[in-house]
């Protein structure tokens, strides 16, 4: 029996980055995605806004999850239900991300992919980090964060998606992997995702 707690939600989403930036068989990666719809043709923002709309309505099918099966398989104890959703969305995030412009390899940027998880929470991290809010988060303005104020971020997160999975969320390993179609519905919030996209075009996307 493992508890879920800050360390091991901050271990799982830094295993859902890998899995996202460096890709697993059979799924893009987020460069691969992203690519993918820039080559399409349209406008950045039409690109983002397919993109999320994808996210929103295909990623909650039984036959995209079914696809997860392998990437469950994660050194983390975290229940299968979390570990898919917070791929699927840090892999949309680093999308929108790398669609903007920004070096989805870099600590920094990845510690702002992670605070868009927190959706509208994400305006009060950045606010309690001194990280003028309204201003758009140019590759320059990232640059200049702190290693400290990133500290400050990962912690910031950390708590809030413990908060937003329970602290009391008591992970039966030997029921990590459940039957994937068992995913589907309650686990997987379709507004949750579209927030959070919106957060990550705003933060990421300089018009």
């Amino acid at each position: 029996m493992a508890k879920l707690t800050q360390s091991v939600i901050m271990k799982s989403l830094d295993w859902a980055y890998d899995k996202a930036i460096n890709g697993v068989p059979g799924l893009d990666s987020a460069e691969e995605m992203a690519r993918d719809y820039l080559a399409k043709g349209t406008s950045v923002e039409e690109s983002i806004k397919s993109l999320i709309k994808w996210q929103v309505s295909k990623s909650a099918t039984s036959g995209f999850l079914s696809g997860l099966g392998g990437i469950i398989a994660m050194p983390v104890t975290i229940p299968a239900n979390i570990a898919s959703v917070m791929y699927v969305q840090v892999r949309m995030i680093a999308a929108i991300a790398y669609i903007g412009g920004h070096n989805i390899r870099d600590d920094k940027v990845k510690s702002l992919v992670y605070m868009c998880l927190c959706g509208n929470g994400a305006k009060d991290i950045l606010k309690e980090a001194g990280i003028v809010i309204g201003t758009k988060l140019t590759q320059s303005a990232i640059s200049k964060i702190s290693g400290t104020v990133i500290t400050k971020i990962n912690q910031a997160v950390g708590f809030r998606l413990l908060t937003k999975f329970g602290q009391t969320g008591v992970v039966n390993i030997g029921k990590a992997v459940p039957l994937i179609g068992g995913l589907v519905g309650a686990t997987f919030d379709g507004a949750s995702t579209a927030t959070i996209g919106k957060i990550a075009k705003d933060m990421f996307i300089t018009k």
